[in-house]
C-alpha cells in the first residue's frame, strides 16, 4: 500500500518491547502458491489391522472428498495410510468472491491472494463438513478410529524463522513477532500472544508496588508495636482444640505476627486500589493496541458467523442455512444443571473444611510434637495441598459437564459452541478455584463460636480458627500453595508431556530418510506454482508431522483458561497476597516462551482461524475487574485488621485523650482484641479439661484468652464489637464506590480504539467506495 504508516500504538508497543515487527510495514501475508506438500493429511491404519467395516467407510469418505474435486493422494508406509488432500484453485475463488459480496466480511482482507493460512482453513472446514452416505462425519469417523489422525502441515522454513526469532527460551525478555506469529498460526493465535504478552508487560508496575507494600511492611518488624505487644506479652490463650491442645502463650507466634505485618499493614489498602484500577486500565489499552493491530491486518469487520455461511456455500452450493433456534425448555435444563454442578463444587469446599478440622484433631492428637504443637497450620496446608489436587481432578470433570451442556443447547455454529463452552467452563473453574477461598477470606474463624459456646460438626468436632495472628494469614498461606503448585507443576507437565511423547513416538518408529537433495532445492527456494515434493519426501514430511503431538479446536482455549484463572488470582486477593502480581510476572515470562515451543516444535499445527477480538473472554476479565473490587474490598474490610486498628486508634486507643506525643497510639490494642475466660465458669469447666489448662511450665492457670469482642461475665457481644461490625461495613460500601468511580473515569478517559485507526478505516472505506463507483460507471 503506498504510503502506508503503521499504528503509533503498534510503534509504542515495539519500543517498550512487547513486540518485535523489525519493521515490517506489510502485514499481509505474501502470496502463495499451491504448496510443496499438501494442505491437510489423513491418517489410517493399513487395511490389515482394519474391520472390513471401518474400511468400507474410509474409502466412501474419500470417495466424497474427490467428487469435490479434492486432489488426494494415497501414500502407504508399513502399518499407516496417508491420504494427503489438495483442494483445487476454483474453490479458493469461490471464496474470494463471496467473502467481497458478503455484509459483514467485505473487503475485511487483501483480497488479491489466499495466503497458507486461509487454504488450510477453507480445507479443514470441507473435511469437517462432508458426510458419507450413513450421515457420519469426519469426527464420527475419527471417534470410530477410521481414520487415526488428522492435521495440517508444519512448514519447515517458516518453522526455523519462528523457533529463531520466538520459539526459544533464549527469547525470553526480547519482544514477539506477532505479525510472523498471525501469518504462520492465523489472527486468533496471534491475538492470544498479544494479550498475554500486554499483560506480561503490565504487571511489571504491579509487580514492583506489591515488593514495596511488603517491604514496607518488613521496614516496621522492629519498632511496630503491634509485634512488641505479640512478641513480648505474657498472655496465656485458650486451647485451640478438644483433649489433646492446651493452654499456651501469645508470644508463641511472633514470627507469625511479623509475617502477617507483611501483607497486612496500612499499604495494602492503597495497594488493593491500584489493582482495581489497574486491571481497568490494562483492558482499556489492550482494546487500543487490538484495535490497531486488527486494523493493521484488515480484519476489523470480520464476523466468524458470516465466515461459516460463506465456508458453507464455498463446500455446497446448495446447502440450507442453519436456522437460529431458542427453547426456554432446553435453556431451562441447562441453567438447572449449571446450578447443581456449582451446588456440587460448593459441596466440595464444606468436604474440605471438614477435613481440614479432622486433620487439625488428629494431628493435635499424633505423637510428633511439632505437629501437635502446630496442628491447625499443619491441617491448613495439608487443605490447601488437597484443594490443589481437587482442582486437578475437578478440571477434568467440569469439561466433560460443559461439553455435555453445550450439546444439549444445539448451538448453531462452532462459534456460539466455543462462546458458551467458554462461559460455562470458566464459571465451573472459577468457583473449583476460589470457593475455598471465599470460605477462607469471609467465614473462617467468625462462625466458631466461643469458649463454652463452640459450633460443632456433628456435635462433635470444632471449627477452626483463625491463625493466631489473623486470618489473613490463613488467605495469603492458601493463596501461596494453590499459586506455587499449580504455576509450576502444570508449567513442568506442560513442556516435558509434549516432550516426552514427541520422544518416545520418536524412539517406537523408525528413523527418517533425508530429503533429497532435488525436494530440499525446492523447499528451500522459491518455486513455480504447481511443483510438488517426490513420495519419499513427502512421506517424510507427513510422517515427521503425525509424530507431534496432537492439538485441536479447543487447545488455545486451555491456555487462555490457565492465564484467566491467574487474572483472576492477581486481582481478585491481592490484598491477601500482594506478592501475586509478582508471581504471575515471573510465570508469563517462562509461560509464553513455552506455549511458543509447544505449538511450534512440540505440537501439529493449530488451523489459523480468522478473528479481530479475543471473543468472549473480554466480558470474562471485565466481569473479574468488577469481582476484584467487591472482593478486595470486603477482604480489607472484612477479612483484615485494618479497621479494628482504625477505630481503636481513634476511639479506644491511648490518643485517644491524651495530649502527649511520645506514646505509640497502637500500644494496647493486642490486648483490647482479646477477651478473657475464666476457668471457674461452669460452661467453660465443661468445654476445657484440668489437664488442658497447665501451661507448658507446668503452672495451672484460672483464666485464658481468646480473640474476640465479647463481655468476660456473660459472654455476650461488646459494644466495641458492633461499633466495628458498622465501620466496616462503611468502608466496604465507600471503598467500593470510590474504586467504582475510579475504573469508569479510567474507562473513559482511555478511548477503546485510537483516532488514527478510526480515521484509517474512514478513509479506506470511502476510498473502496470510490472504486467500486467507478467499476459500476465504466
Amino acid at each position: 500500500m503506498p504510503g502506508h504508516r503503521r499504528q503509533p500504538s503498534i510503534e509504542l508497543l515495539e519500543f517498550m518491547g512487547v513486540v518485535k515487527e523489525n519493521g515490517n510495514d506489510q502485514p499481509s501475508p505474501p502470496p502463495v502458491h499451491t504448496p510443496l506438500s499438501y494442505d491437510y493429511v489423513l491418517v489410517a491404519k493399513t487395511i490389515d489391522k482394519m474391520e472390513r467395516e471401518a474400511f468400507r467407510k474410509q474409502t466412501e469418505y474419500i470417495e466424497e472428498l474427490k467428487k469435490k474435486n479434492l486432489k488426494v493422494t494415497k501414500i502407504i508406509d508399513d502399518e499407516l495410510v496417508f491420504y494427503g488432500i489438495q483442494a483445487p484453485k476454483e474453490i479458493f475463488e469461490k471464496y474470494r468472491y463471496l467473502l467481497k459480496v458478503s455484509d459483514a466480511c467485505n473487503w475485511s482482507s487483501d483480497q488479491n491472494t489466499v495466503p497458507l493460512s486461509t487454504r488450510i482453513r477453507i480445507v479443514h472446514f470441507i473435511l469437517n463438513h462432508t458426510p458419507i452416505h450413513s450421515g457420519e462425519g469426519l469426527r464420527d469417523l475419527m471417534k470410530m478410529k477410521v481414520f487415526e489422525a488428522r492435521f495440517c502441515l508444519h512448514e519447515k522454513k517458516k518453522q526455523r524463522e519462528l523457533t529463531e526469532s520466538w520459539a526459544r527460551w533464549t527469547a525470553c525478555l526480547h519482544g514477539q513477532p506477532i505479525t510472523a506469529v498471525r501469518n504462520y498460526f492465523g489472527e486468533k493465535v496471534a491475538l492470544y500472544y498479544l494479550w498475554l504478552g500486554w499483560y506480561t508487560y503490565l504487571l511489571i508496575l504491579p509487580a514492583l508496588i506489591g515488593v514495596i507494600v511488603c517491604l514496607y511492611g518488613l521496614a516496621f518488624f522492629t519498632t511496630s508495636p503491634l509485634i512488641k505487644e505479640v512478641c513480648e506479652v505474657n498472655i496465656t490463650m485458650c486451647p485451640l482444640c478438644d483433649k489433646r491442645c492446651k493452654v499456651w502463650q501469645l508470644s508463641d507466634t511472633c514470627t507469625y505476627a511479623k509475617v502477617s505485618q507483611l501483607f497486612d499493614n496500612n499499604g495494602t489498602v492503597l495497594f488493593a486500589m491500584f489493582m482495581a484500577v489497574w486491571a481497568t486500565l490494562f483492558l482499556e489499552f489492550w482494546k487500543r493496541h487490538r484495535a490497531s493491530f486488527v486494523c493493521e491486518w484488515k480484519v476489523s469487520d470480520w464476523c466468524e458467523e458470516e465466515e461459516e455461511l460463506i465456508l458453507e456455500i464455498v463446500n455446497n452450493a446448495s446447502c440450507d442455512p442453519k436456522p437460529y433456534k431458542h427453547s426456554y425448555l432446553r435453556s431451562t435444563l441447562v441453567l438447572i444443571c449449571v446450578t447443581v454442578m456449582i451446588l456440587v463444587i460448593i459441596g466440595l469446599t464444606h468436604a474440605l473444611v471438614v477435613f481440614r478440622v479432622i486433620a487439625a484433631v488428629l494431628l493435635a492428637e499424633g505423637s510428633w510434637e511439632f505437629l501437635s504443637t502446630h496442628s491447625n497450620s499443619g491441617a491448613m496446608m495439608l487443605g490447601a495441598v488437597l484443594h490443589y489436587l481437587i482442582i486437578t481432578v475437578m478440571t477434568r470433570v467440569n469439561r466433560i459437564v460443559a461439553m455435555k451442556l453445550c450439546e444439549i443447547e444445539k448451538t448453531r455454529s462452532f462459534a456460539a459452541t466455543e462462546k458458551s463452552f467458554t462461559v460455562k467452563m470458566f464459571t465451573f473453574q472459577f468457583f473449583t478455584y476460589f470457593s475455598s477461598l471465599f470460605y477462607v477470606a469471609f467465614f473462617l474463624g467468625r462462625i466458631n463460636g466461643h469458649p463454652g459456646g463452640y459450633v460443632r460438626i456433628a456435635g462433635k468436632w470444632r471449627l477452626e480458627e483463625c491463625h493466631p495472628s489473623g486470618c489473613l494469614t490463613d488467605l495469603f498461606i492458601q493463596m501461596a500453595i494453590i499459586m506455587v503448585l499449580k504455576q509450576t507443576i502444570s508449567n513442568v507437565f506442560e513442556f516435558t508431556g509434549p516432550w516426552f511423547s514427541k520422544w518416545l513416538k520418536r524412539r517406537r518408529t523408525q528413523k527418517l530418510q533425508r530429503k533429497c537433495a532435488h525436494c530440499y532445492l525446492k523447499d528451500e527456494l522459491q518455486t513455480k506454482p504447481g511443483a510438488e515434493l517426490c513420495d519419499n519426501c513427502k512421506l517424510r514430511d507427513w510422517l515427521s508431522n503425525y509424530r507431534l503431538n496432537d492439538v485441536d479446536s479447543f487447545s488455545l482455549f486451555n491456555e487462555f483458561l490457565e492465564m484467566v484463572i491467574q487474572f483472576s488470582f492477581t486481582t481478585i486477593f491481592v490484598a491477601a497476597f500482594p506478592l501475586a502480581p509478582l508471581l504471575a510476572l515471573i510465570n508469563n515470562v517462562i509461560e509464553i516462551r513455552l506455549d511458543a515451543i509447544k505449538m511450534v516444535t512440540l505440537e501439529r499445527r493449530l488451523v489459523p482461524k480468522k478473528t479481530n477480538d479475543i471473543g468472549v473472554w473480554i466480558d470474562v476479565l471485565e466481569a473479574i475487574g468488577v469481582l476484584a473490587v467487591i472482593a478486595n474490598g470486603l477482604v480489607i474490610g472484612v477479612s483484615s485488621d485494618f479497621i479494628p486498628r482504625l477505630v481503636y486508634r481513634y476511639r479506644y486507643g491511648p490518643c485517644v485523650n491524651s495530649t502527649a506525643t511520645d506514646i505509640d497510639c497502637m500500644v494496647g490494642y493486642i490486648n483490647n482484641t482479646l477477651s478473657t475466660a475464666n476457668i471457674d465458669d461452669q460452661i467453660i469447666q465443661k468445654e476445657f479439661s484440668h489437664h488442658q489448662m497447665v501451661t507448658p511450665l507446668g503452672f495451672n492457670v484460672s483464666h485464658c484468652s481468646y480473640k474476640d469482642y465479647r463481655s468476660n461475665e456473660d459472654y455476650s457481644l461488646t459494644p466495641q464489637f458492633w461499633l466495628i461490625l458498622a465501620v466496616r461495613f462503611a468502608f466496604v460500601i465507600l471503598f467500593e464506590h470510590v474504586v467504582v468511580i475510579c475504573k469508569f473515569i479510567a474507562a473513559w478517559f482511555v478511548p477503546s480504539a485510537p483516532m488514527q485507526v478510526k480515521n484509517d478505516r474512514l478513509f479506506d472505506k470511502l476510498n473502496r467506495l470510490k472504486e467500486e463507483l467507478r467499476s459500476f460507471e465504466a
